[in-house]
C-alpha cells in the first residue's frame, strides 16, 4: 500500500508554519476538555462538503466524537455553509470556558478543503454528479474519504475512484449504511451460510417511482447560490428550485442528469445488501430488464447463476410481506427492513448463533465510526470504494435500461456492456467545461 502523498496532521503540526509557509490555514487548537482525553495531535481533522439534508446527521455524529475536529464546511449555497459553520462553532464554544470558538472555515470551493494539509479527511454529501470529482481531488490530496451512496454518477467514474483508492492507499467508506446494521448483516449471513438453501430470487422495494421530470420555467437564481458550480459537469439548464432541491420527494433525484432516479436512491442501499448476501462484492449481475419491456411487470436483474432480483414485487405465496429486501431459497426465506426488522421461514433464524466454522460477515455497528476506526488502523472499511463501485454499477445499468426501454447484457469481469453501442455510450458521460476530471 502506498503512503499518502501529504503530511500527516501530526507531522504538519510538529514542523510548524515556517516549513509549510505563512499562507497555510491552521486549525484553532481546542482544549482537551472539549475532546475528552484525545490529544490535539491524535484528532482526525475533517472537512465536510455538501451541507444539505443528509449531512446533518454526519455533523451531529462528528461533533459528538472527542477524536474528531471539524475544521471546514463547504457548499455552493452561502446560507447553508454559513449555517453549518455557526452550528459547528457553537457546539465547540459551548464546551469552552471562554464560550467562544472561531475555528471552522466556510468555503464555496471544495478545492480549498483539499488544498489544506491540516485536514486529514473529507465527508461528501453532494448530489451524485459531484461524488467522483470531489472524491478524486480528495484522494489525490491524501485525504481519507467518506462519500454518500451511490458512489458515482457513471460506471467509468466508479472504476476511476476505486483504482485511485488503491493507488493512494485511501481509507474510503461509501455511505451504504445498512451494512452497519445487525439485522441486515444477519440476513446476509443466513443467506451466505445456506440456512435457507439455494437462493432463487430476491425482492427489493425501492418505493414509488419519482415523478417524471417536466420542463421547468426559469426562476431567478437566489443571492449567494452558485448555480453554475451546482450544475458542475452536467448540461446547463435554466435555474429552477425544483431542479436543485434535495428533498426526499424528488427534486434533483428525478433527473437522469444528476443520478439514476430510484435505482440510485434506495437501489443503492438494497441492491448493495443483495450483493453482500450473495457474495458478489467483486462482481455483479449479467442481465438487466426494465419494467414494461415486452410486458415485463417488474424491473429485474439477473446474475450469471440464474438468481433474479425483482424490484417492487411481493414474493408470491409468502406469508412474509412488506419488507425492503426478501430472499427466497429452496428451504426457506429471510426478509429484512430498516428499524431492526427481520423475519424468516423457518421462524427465529435471526437469533440462532453462527458456529465458529460458518461465514461471519464484517461486523460494524456504526458506519461513520467504522470509517474513523479504519482511518486509524488503515484497514478496509465495511464498504470500500470497490464494493461501492460494484453496487453503484447495478444502479447505473438499471437506470440505463430504464432510460432506453430495453434489456442490457453486462460482463462484470470485463465491466463492459455487450452488443449494444447505444447503451455502451452511457458507460460514461460528457462533462461540461471547465468541470472535467
Amino acid at each position: 500500500m502506498k503512503e499518502k502523498n501529504t503530511l500527516s496532521r501530526r507531522d504538519f503540526l510538529s514542523r510548524g508554519a515556517a516549513v509549510l509557509g505563512a499562507t497555510m490555514t491552521f486549525p484553532t487548537i481546542v482544549p482537551s476538555s472539549v475532546f475528552g482525553a484525545t490529544a490535539p495531535s491524535n484528532r482526525i481533522t475533517m472537512g465536510m462538503i455538501g451541507m444539505g439534508i443528509q449531512m446533518g446527521g454526519h455533523v451531529r455524529t462528528m461533533l459528538g466524537r472527542d477524536d474528531v475536529q471539524i475544521l471546514a464546511v463547504c457548499d455552493v449555497d452561502r446560507t447553508k455553509r454559513e449555517s453549518y459553520k455557526q452550528q459547528v462553532e457553537q457546539a465547540y464554544a459551548s464546551e469552552m470556558t471562554s464560550g467562544t470558538y472561531k475555528g471552522c472555515d466556510a468555503y464555496l470551493e471544495y478545492e480549498r478543503i483539499c488544498d489544506r494539509a491540516d485536514i486529514d479527511s473529507v465527508l461528501i454529501c453532494t448530489p451524485d454528479h459531484w461524488h467522483a470529482p470531489i472524491s478524486l481531488a480528495a484522494i489525490k490530496a491524501g485525504k481519507d474519504v467518506f462519500c454518500e451512496k451511490p458512489m458515482t454518477l457513471t460506471i467509468a467514474e466508479g472504476r476511476l475512484v476505486s483504482d485511485a483508492c488503491k493507488q493512494y492507499g485511501t481509507v474510503y467508506q461509501v455511505g451504504s449504511m445498512q451494512r452497519s446494521n445487525w439485522a441486515f448483516r444477519k440476513a446476509c449471513e443466513i443467506v451466505r451460510n445456506g440456512w435457507i438453501g439455494e437462493i432463487k430470487t430476491a425482492y427489493t422495494r425501492l418505493g414509488n417511482p419519482f415523478p417524471d421530470p417536466l420542463p421547468l420555467p426559469e426562476e431567478p437564481i437566489p443571492d449567494g447560490f452558485d448555480y453554475d458550480r451546482w450544475l458542475g459537469p452536467t448540461p446547463w439548464y435554466p435555474y429552477n428550485l425544483r431542479r436543485v432541491i434535495g428533498d426526499f420527494s424528488g427534486g434533483w433525484r428525478c433527473y437522469f442528469e444528476y443520478g439514476s432516479r430510484r435505482n440510485g436512491d434506495w437501489g443503492a442501499h438494497h441492491f448493495d445488501i443483495v450483493q453482500w448476501a450473495l457474495g458478489m462484492d467483486d462482481s455483479g449481475p449479467v442481465h438487466f430488464i426494465p419494467k414494461g419491456w415486452n410486458g415485463t411487470e417488474y424491473q429485474t436483474h439477473i446474475y450469471g447463476n440464474g438468481i433474479e432480483v425483482i424490484r417492487e414485487a411481493q414474493a408470491p405465496g409468502s406469508s412474509i410481506t412488506g419488507f425492503q429486501v426478501h430472499f427466497i431459497g429452496t428451504e426457506g426465506e429471510v426478509a429484512v427492513s430498516r428499524g431492526d426488522q427481520i423475519a424468516s421461514i423457518p421462524e427465529g433464524l435471526a437469533y440462532v448463533p453462527l458456529r465458529p466454522d460458518e461465514i461471519h460477515l464484517y461486523d460494524s455497528a456504526d458506519h461513520d465510526g467504522n470509517w474513523i476506526d479504519c482511518i486509524r488502523s488503515r484497514q478496509d472499511t465495511i464498504c470500500t470504494a470497490e464494493i461501492g463501485h460494484r453496487s453503484a454499477t447495478i444502479c447505473q445499468l438499471s437506470g440505463i435500461a430504464e432510460r432506453l426501454g430495453r434489456p442490457i447484457d453486462w460482463d462484470p469481469v470485463a465491466e463492459k456492456i455487450l452488443n449494444d453501442p447505444a447503451a455502451e455510450r452511457w458507460y460514461d458521460r460528457p462533462r461540461r467545461a471547465p468541470y472535467v476530471l
